[in-house]
């Protein structure tokens, strides 16, 4: 009999189009807010039945992980095995294609994915909001990754409200090639300024990519000024954007450094990507539709 073919789980580049800092706990995280939007390109994860837990790595960002004992992929394996019980194993390989620390939820997507795929190799009876409370304690940004279509998340990552489709786009993601740490990033934003907490979040309706730009000019990334002050490459990212033909908007992703720009066309996208590659050959440049919605 053949084998059965391994299953296989995408790991979708989390983009944040706006983020608002919207103050510190007391137990030192801070109050989010952010409009969530997934990215075609991404990473990918290949599972297959095993009698151990294993990690394989393999794609252009795999040297930044090899050194790592533990990463939150072996990590979300195991703590899923905990909560289905048994001693199931499982031989994973991940195709790291995003660059690590880099603002765009790598990590998490890719936890996210083993803990989707390994639901489904384990058969496990697990639903949305069961995986999602497992992945939260893994860390704020994972939920949000467990079904990645467009979301407002607020809180530390544990209030989620997924959106109907957004207008469709196109990214181009650019990251100059500088890993960020997020905890240092929050320490440069220091004692804010905060934007000031809703009670309720609430989006208006965004029909058009006219609308849903026009709402973004007016909510930016509040970590974009302190991520800039440590990384001073992320302003040269964003310049070289907002001065392609085509570019509607230009923003960093969460905690950066990773920078995108929105465009309305395939080939105006496409066409910036490429310019942005040839005058900037060691920066990490890719074109990619955004995710549609349900």
């Amino acid at each position: 009999m053949a084998a059965a073919k391994p299953l296989e789980e995408r790991a979708r580049a989390k983009v944040n189009l706006s983020l608002k800092v919207l103050g510190r706990r007391a137990d030192g995280y801070h109050e989010l807010q952010s409009l969530v939007v997934f990215a075609e390109a991404g990473d990918r994860l290949t599972l297959e039945p095993a009698d151990e837990i294993t990690l394989g790595l393999t794609g252009p960002f795999a040297p930044s992980l090899a050194g790592e004992e533990d990463n939150l992929v072996l990590r979300a394996a195991r703590l899923l095995r905990e909560r289905v019980g048994g001693s199931a194993g499982a031989r994973m390989t991940l195709e790291k294609n995003l660059p690590v620390a880099s603002g765009i939820g790598g990590g998490s997507a890719d936890a996210a994915a083993a803990l989707r795929g390994l639901a489904r190799l384990w058969h496990a009876d697990l639903d949305e909001p069961s995986i999602s409370s497992l992945a939260l304690c893994l860390g704020a940004d994972i939920p949000v990754c467990i079904e990645p279509r467009p979301a407002l998340m607020w809180g530390v990552g544990e209030f989620i409200l997924r959106l109907g489709a957004l207008p469709r786009f196109w990214f181009v993601l650019v990251n100059p090639g500088v890993a960020l740490s997020t905890a240092a990033v929050f320490r440069a934003l220091e004692a804010g300024p905060f934007t000031e907490m809703t009670a309720a979040p609430e989006l208006p309706p965004m029909p058009t990519l006219d609308a849903l730009v026009g709402w973004l000019e007016e909510n930016g990334n509040d970590l974009e000024a302190p991520a800039m002050r440590l990384a001073p490459a992320i302003g040269l990212v964003l310049a070289a954007l907002r001065a392609s033909p085509g570019c509607r908007l230009a923003r960093m992703s969460g905690s950066g450094a990773t920078c995108f720009g929105i465009f309305a066309e395939e080939p105006e996208a496409r066409a910036a990507a490429a310019e942005i590659s040839r005058a900037h050959p060691k920066w990490w440049v890719v074109p990619s539709p955004a995710a549609p919605g349900p």
